[in-house]
């Protein structure tokens, strides 16, 4: 059975809101934001003025709001919560919407999460803004020139592919690095590019033109995939009855370590034999 809600005037209901002595806060609050996306422009501009001027939760509440609903009208007190709180759904906000002369002049006082990317997201258009990809995740920086269309040489871009191909080789558990919708079709191998951020690499690789890296590591993913089959590792695993889930945990496995193996030396830390053994 839906619930009828009999709505107060709104202008009553953000009174309340604003009264802390209202008794009615809490109330007021929930009737707010349970109402808010119905509610015309200028009634939630009130509303998000006064979340702004509220403790931390109603202030990330609007926040998160300014986000998709932002208005110059709000940069002063935006920039004065920031300047006094440093909070990150703050800089969220900051980030996607301020001037682009604040956020380069800024730029280091964003820290958290993935502040950085979004804030080369703002600034990368800008053919002097050097993106500084130690404060990326690897996929974050091919992304990131992706979008200001920039390009890196066939080298690093190697090298960047390859490194996350690492990655995967020493995940403690490399099935939670394919997409939670993989569903794994025996009669199909699986391969390097079935790991999320191998596939989110290639990806963007060939966005900035590089698909002569793309073209070489498909050559090598399939000699892998060869080298998946004819292992007596997978031999074993396809005379076991398994359920679907831990038939992809244990080939996963299998292929992790066919990975490594098939690795340019340049990119190992190890011998195979060493890599075999670790814990």
């Amino acid at each position: 059975m839906r619930t009828i809600y009999k709505n107060n005037p709104i202008a009553t209901v953000i009174r309340n809101y604003i009264n802390k002595k209202s008794g009615k806060v809490t109330t007021a609050r929930d009737e707010i934001q349970r109402r808010f996306f119905g509610l015309d422009w200028k009634d939630q501009k009130k509303i998000l003025a006064a979340f702004l001027d509220a403790g931390q939760a109603d202030r990330n509440w609007a926040y998160s709001r300014l986000l998709d609903l932002w208005d110059a009208s709000f940069e002063a007190k935006v920039h004065e919560l920031w300047e006094t709180y440093h909070e990150e759904r703050c800089a969220w906000v900051i980030i996607r919407h301020f001037p682009v002369d604040f956020i380069r002049n800024n730029v280091n006082t964003f820290n958290e999460g993935r502040d950085y990317y979004f804030i080369c997201r703002r600034l990368v258009a800008d053919a002097d803004f050097v993106i500084d990809k130690n404060r990326l995740s690897k996929t974050d920086y091919l992304m990131a020139l992706a979008c200001g269309e920039r390009q890196i040489s066939s080298d690093e871009a190697t090298d960047i592919l390859f490194s996350i191909v690492q990655d995967v080789c020493f995940s403690w558990n490399p099935s939670i690095e394919l997409p939670r919708s993989y569903i794994p079709i025996r009669s199909r191998m699986m391969a390097a590019s079935d790991f999320t951020n191998i596939s989110i690499a290639l990806y963007y690789l060939e966005k900035i033109g590089r698909e002569d890296v793309v073209s070489a590591f498909r050559m090598w993913e399939r000699d892998v995939q060869a080298d998946v089959s004819s292992s007596e590792m997978y031999q074993s695993l396809t005379r076991q009855s398994l359920s679907d889930y831990y038939y992809m945990e244990k080939l996963a496995v299998i292929v992790q370590k066919c990975l490594y193996y098939a690795l340019p030396v340049k990119y190992k830390t190890m011998t195979d034999e060493e890599y075999n053994n670790k814990e």
